[in-house]
């Protein structure tokens, strides 16, 4: 593994995610999950996020897509959450789904929006 990248990811990782989340997801790994959390960390977060040439909300933005469009609710529940750390506001998210409703279908946006809903009831009722 990568020390550098990892260490990258990790800051970028907190920072969209929260500290209390990304601890709580590494103190859980196991013999069997660690070398996963580690290598995701380095590369999705240090590799994928850990250049500045999309901004982290652009790149929440397009997570919150590709995630709603592969049906990945618990993930996308946990991105919206970022999400909103990164800056996305709630008529974004909502523009969002709406691309999703076009491109997935009305089915994949309803669950967007479950999804959405109760990550913004956690912030603020709706």
């Amino acid at each position: 593994m990568n020390e550098k990248l990892f260490e990258l990811g990790l800051a970028r990782r907190k920072a969209t995610l929260g500290e209390d989340y990304v601890a709580k997801n590494l103190a859980a790994a196991d013999d069997f999950t660690r070398p996963f959390q580690e290598a995701m960390t380095a590369w999705c977060w240090g590799f994928g996020w850990g250049d500045d040439v999309i901004d982290a909300k652009t790149r929440s933005m397009m997570n919150l897509a590709m995630l709603g469009a592969l049906g990945k609710m618990h993930e996308w529940e946990v991105h919206c959450r970022g999400a909103l750390r990164n800056g996305v506001s709630r008529e974004e998210i909502r523009a969002i789904i709406h691309v999703v409703a076009i491109y997935c279908g009305v089915p994949q946006a309803l669950e967007c929006f479950r999804a959405a809903r109760k990550v913004l009831e956690e912030k603020q009722p709706l």
